[in-house]
């Protein structure tokens, strides 16, 4: 941590401003490629920043993944494996490294560290959060949700009737009660009222969208048509060879409470991804108001503005719905744009396989701190910066351990990608007794991972060679934080 005598004043600090959505895959945003989806904001972010083409998270749902974020350390290290597990109180968050650095430091919207189930309030971390206005997500749960509070006063009508059975619920409430339109008002509120001027700022707005329930605001369900949308990316027989759970999970989501891709017709399958773009397209009106409030406090030039998601949303795609125990890329792979004027260069991509463990130590090392103690990110920033000599990994690993809703017998599954390949192996006994198998793609030849050369003769070389290297992966990321004191 830097010394207070050396610490440099307020205006030399870069801001951060992280902004985190729910579920978003990466591959909506125009940005990334897909012209059919409206993101005109962070198209503009893009454009003044650094994009990074192949961010893995390191757990394909919330909580997990998001304990990586605030750690950086990998789930097996962290020991948050599965959603409704609690954070062990004992971990480090780089917000708290940054507070005690002497930022002000906040939050607004979903944190996700600890069970929250039926209204559960999310005890806190030792976080370095002055404002925390914590709201899981935008349905009925804890009084102690933020968002709801709000509803209650701001628009007690809509409140009432979203609660009613039959009222339509949440997420279709006009944008000016929404929930994401009041992530962005909080977010502005912060930059223009809430924050410690005296300081540097580190804040974290968490958007829920475009997690489902898959709904929008009338205004922006309008600007997409369903007839003239893509269709899911899957052939008749795609899952006949892969590995039995994901049959399962076409027919059942979250383990048999959600509904599975069997169950939609294809008319439902084209409307919940007009939905789902729906949900993008407010986010991103809401980053355009965020990032204009930033230009107008006189703060854009010194402020690192991240742009990401947790995981990401099958919709469809391989014959699946939502998320799980599947590690293809629109499960795993998320946006990433960061952007940090006089610093980083604009309009730039980077197509290095970096991870989202990696953010913390990037955030951290452009605020002049050092990394956390027991961290295992790298940081990004001499990628971001494009130096010759710029360190990579050249693979990612991402781990699910039962982690969403379970199944029974329980699923595990390890994936590593490098850079022409990805190996998926789900594990057998004695970790769970389910059989073991696995996938592998050769994603130069087949991107959109659909043939499965597990088993294929002519590539059980590359299976032993990747799965060798996924135990030489597991090994150098053990937690090795304790310190040995002498040679015995």
């Amino acid at each position: 941590m830097t010394s207070p005598e050396n610490q440099p004043g307020p205006a030399e600090r870069p801001n951060v401003l992280l902004i985190c959505t729910d579920q978003q895959r990466f591959d909506t945003i125009r940005a990334y490629g897909n012209d059919q989806v409206l993101t005109p904001n962070l198209d503009r972010l893009a454009r003044d920043g650094v994009l990074f083409e192949n961010c893995y998270v390191q757990n394909p749902v919330c909580a997990p993944s998001r304990a990586t974020l605030m750690t950086s350390r990998y789930p097996h290290a962290h020991g948050l494996w599965a959603n409704g597990v609690h954070l062990p109180d004992d971990e480090r968050f780089f917000t708290k490294a940054l507070a005690d650095a002497g930022y002000d430091c906040g939050l607004v919207g979903k944190l996700h560290l600890s069970a929250c189930k039926d209204g559960r309030l999310e005890p806190r971390h030792d976080d370095g959060f002055r404002v925390f206005r914590w709201a899981h997500d935008p349905y009925r749960g804890s009084s102690e949700n933020q968002y709801h509070r709000w509803l209650q006063v701001a628009h007690p009508d809509l409140y009432a009737k979203a609660l009613e059975e039959g009222g339509g619920g949440f997420d279709n409430l006009p944008t000016e009660a929404h929930y994401s339109r009041w992530i962005g008002n909080e977010t502005i509120d912060y930059l223009r009222s809430s924050r410690d001027t005296s300081k540097p700022f580190c804040f974290i707005a968490n958007f829920f969208d475009p997690h489902h329930g898959f709904g929008a605001p009338k205004e922006y369900l309008d600007r997409y048509d369903p007839d003239k949308l893509s269709r899911p990316v899957t052939r008749d027989g795609e899952l006949d060879t892969k590995p039995p759970i994901l049959t399962e999970a076409s027919k059942e989501s979250y383990g048999g409470h959600a509904r599975g891709y069997t169950t939609y017709s294809e008319d439902e399958l084209q409307e919940t991804k007009a939905a789902y773009y729906a949900m993008v397209s407010l986010v991103d009106d809401e980053v355009g108001r965020i990032l204009d409030a930033l230009e107008d406090e006189g703060l854009a030039d010194n402020t690192i503005v991240v742009f990401t998601s947790d995981h990401g949303e099958m919709l469809g795609d391989h014959q699946l719905m939502l998320k799980g125990p599947m590690m293809y890329d629109c499960a795993v792979r998320v946006p990433l744009i960061v952007r940090w004027p006089g610093q980083l260069p604009a309009g730039e991509r980077r197509s290095e396989l970096v991870q989202w463990i990696d953010l913390g130590p990037t955030l951290l090392e452009a605020t002049g701190e050092l990394p956390l103690p027991r961290g295992q990110g790298m940081s990004m920033l001499p990628l971001a910066r494009g130096d010759e000599d710029a360190p990579t990994r050249g693979w990612a690993l991402c781990e699910y351990r039962n982690s969403g809703h379970p199944y029974d017998p329980a699923v595990h599954t390890t994936m590593l990608r490098t850079g022409q390949w990805k190996l998926i192996a789900y594990h057998g006994a004695p970790a769970t007794d389910r059989d073991r198998t696995g996938e592998l793609y050769d994603l130069e030849s087949d991107p959109d991972e659909l043939t499965n050369l597990w088993d294929h003769p002519d590539h059980l070389g590359d299976r032993l060679r990747l799965q060798e290297h996924l135990l030489d992966v597991l090994v150098a990321t053990e937690d090795r934080s304790q310190p040995r004191l002498a040679h015995y």
